[in-house]
């Protein structure tokens, strides 16, 4: 129980990042319900615990339709506001000191919602959180079951905040919607300056990840059904491009049977630059640290090898050089401590 207890308080307090986080599924609970009394907005559900004995999902798709269906309770600049400044402070108290927060427009654009009271919402509370210490930015996310036009839809909304965007990325329910679908879409994003990344093999097969290597994004989310194909493993590890793996995520969505079955270890030890997130955190059970908590525990994980997915976070951020040397220097100092 002691070594325990150390592990834990030695992870609880190490410095991190989350880089695959989505802000509609950051709400507790007892969030979702006083937004949605805010904004009048009914639920099927009669209490919070009543929506959180939900959480039991078979898959992506089943998961994806309650969430966007709690994505309902926000509707006005506000909403997205307190959303993000409550992630944020969260996010903080894991000991992550830089933070890049997913969001979908897509959800709310289709209820008449405008661009800005999103885009204001989200930016002004990630401004009001940074400091010396913690740094966080937005990454815009298209769905992947929409058109590729509809996505170009979203890459012009977005425009006016090019500059506080830090990267356009894309998720949704994977399967029969590969990457290469919106290959257009990407170059244009590309093409526009944008850093990029895409959703893989998560229950996509490793073709998948593939197509997005392929398409040259800067990372790829989820990405463990490379473990499958040594030489697209290779390859990653060769490119260097990260993997923004959620754990606790693929064991609550059935991606994997248990910890000890997923590929994290696999991936880490044949040299791809894998990093541990979140995801979802209310709806999988587990923030940044409890990630890495299960999986230390799950897959024999040494010290070294978690301090190396640390440093895989660092290295993959979208920070300027100057913050990625910043942030390596307060793990130093950690370690050192």
């Amino acid at each position: 129980m002691i070594e325990i207890k150390t592990q834990e308080e030695f992870l609880r307090g190490l410095p991190k990042t989350e880089l695959h986080m989505h802000l509609e599924g950051s709400l507790e609970p007892e969030t979702l319900f006083m937004l949605a009394r805010r904004n009048g907005v009914a639920l099927r559900w009669d209490t919070p615990e009543a929506l959180r004995a939900a959480y039991a999902f078979r898959d992506l798709p089943d998961f994806l339709a309650l969430y966007f269906e709690a994505c309902a309770v926000l509707c006005m600049e506000r909403d997205f506001h307190d959303a993000t400044a409550a992630y944020l402070r969260r996010a903080r108290e894991d000991g992550v000191l830089h933070a890049e927060i997913f969001f979908g427009p897509q959800s709310f654009t289709d209820r008449g919602i405008p661009v800005a009271a999103m885009m204001d919402g989200i930016l002004g509370a990630i401004e009001a959180a940074e400091d010396e210490t913690f740094s966080a930015g937005l990454l815009v996310s298209v769905h992947r079951h929409r058109s590729e036009d509809a996505a170009f839809e979203v890459l012009r909304a977005i425009l006016p905040w090019r500059d506080r965007i830090l990267g356009i990325g894309m998720g949704g329910a994977e399967i029969g919607n590969p990457p290469d679908k919106f290959a257009r879409f990407f170059r244009a994003a590309q093409e526009a300056g944008f850093p990029t990344m895409v959703h893989a093999g998560e229950e996509g097969p490793p073709a998948y990840v593939r197509q997005a290597l392929d398409l040259g994004v800067q990372r790829i989310d989820h990405g463990v059904a490379a473990a499958a194909d040594p030489a697209l493993m290779a390859d990653l590890a060769a490119q260097g491009v990260p993997l923004t793996v959620c754990p606790l995520s693929n064991l609550r969505l059935n991606v994997v049977a248990s910890l000890a079955d997923h590929p994290l270890a696999t991936l880490l030890r044949a040299g791809v630059r894998v990093t541990v997130n979140s995801d979802d955190p209310p709806y999988f059970g587990g923030w940044v640290t409890e990630n890495l908590l299960a999986c230390a525990d799950a897959m024999d994980l040494s010290r070294d090898e978690v301090i190396q997915i640390v440093r895989n976070g660092f290295d993959a951020a979208f920070v300027s050089e100057a913050r990625r040397a910043d942030l390596h220097a307060r793990l130093t100092a950690y370690l050192a401590g």
